[in-house]
């Protein structure tokens, strides 16, 4: 996957000038877009599009230095106006394009280029399930997206469930993980920024289909699952895993992350205060073409 990044850093390059979309860079990667912007989101530290948008204002900034017009340069790297492209251009430098080609002044964003980085050489155990279809039952609600830190929102949606929701969801229990689970999708900005809202679902995982009104029933179809097991303080130790299997698993596995529920599982320890048991269940697919992963237990 390094690998594939950097081609695809060469053909942003090639191509500033022309009309991008992320459906089209990460066609030339090879994997889905839903991965593509994933994977590069949590290596690079920033958007697919933050990064085009942040490299043409950077090359835009250089051709007004070798004395380019301004409405040329617009033109050039997309923009409709002159008006937006001084807007964005004021935004992103914190002066105005004139006083480039008046006096000088500069501001660039370099290019990207991805190397693996070996952090102390520690393991990241996981397993690979597969799973028919099932249903996701529970209550949900929609919450704002939070990386770090105990995410108040979902505690209180936790609050809310009543004796009889809870007594329900256990009932309908049938299958792996036998736990309360807590499920993620939909987010606003794509689970790429800490922004915006994503629907939360606290409840189970059951084959069955009659459920009560007073539940949500979510299905999902069957699907290869990366379990990722881990233990620590919680919740950094879960959260500190979820960042590392987008920075540092998938770069070098077989798989690719899919569109669906992503969800997870905590036991607190009764004798340690804030420190867990966790498990996180990300939906994968193997990615077309690979050789096989080379070990899908470690």
């Amino acid at each position: 996957m390094l690998g594939k990044l950097n081609k695809v850093i060469d053909y942003i390059e090639d191509h500033l000038a022309d009309d991008l979309s992320s459906e089209m860079i990460s066609e030339y990667a090879g994997v889905s877009d839903y991965h593509f912007r994933k994977i590069f989101s949590y290596i690079a530290g920033l958007t697919l599009s933050d990064y085009i948008k942040n490299r043409r204002l950077s090359q835009a900034n250089q051709d007004l230095l070798h004395g380019e017009r301004v409405t040329d340069v617009a033109l050039k790297y997309g923009y409709e106006s002159l008006d937006g492209f001084t807007r964005a251009f004021k935004r992103w430098s914190g002066f105005l394009p004139s006083d480039v080609m008046k006096t000088g002044m500069s501001k660039s964003f370099p290019r990207l280029s991805f190397v693996l980085t070996i952090k102390g050489g520690v393991a990241m155990e996981f397993r690979i399930e597969h799973k028919p279809a099932f249903n996701l039952v529970g209550v949900s609600r929609r919450v704002p997206m939070q990386f770090e830190g105990v995410n108040q929102a979902i505690v209180k949606l936790a609050q809310s469930i009543t004796d009889e929701q809870r007594e329900e969801m256990h009932s309908l229990q049938d299958m792996e993980p036998r736990e309360i689970v807590n499920a993620s999708w939909d987010a606003d900005a794509g689970f790429m920024r800490e922004e915006g809202h994503l629907t939360h679902l606290i409840g189970v995982l059951t084959t069955r289909d009659r459920v009560s009104g007073a539940l949500e029933k979510v299905p999902v179809a069957a699907h290869t699952w990366a379990v990722f097991p881990n233990e620590g303080p919680f919740p950094a130790t879960l959260q500190n895993t979820m960042a590392r299997v987008y920075s540092e698993w998938l770069p070098s596995s077989d798989y690719q992350v899919i569109n669906a529920p992503t969800f997870s599982f905590t036991k607190m320890d009764e004798h340690k205060s804030d420190y867990a048991y966790s498990e996180i269940w990300v939906p994968v697919a193997r990615v077309s073409g690979s050789a096989g992963s080379s070990a899908e237990n470690s």
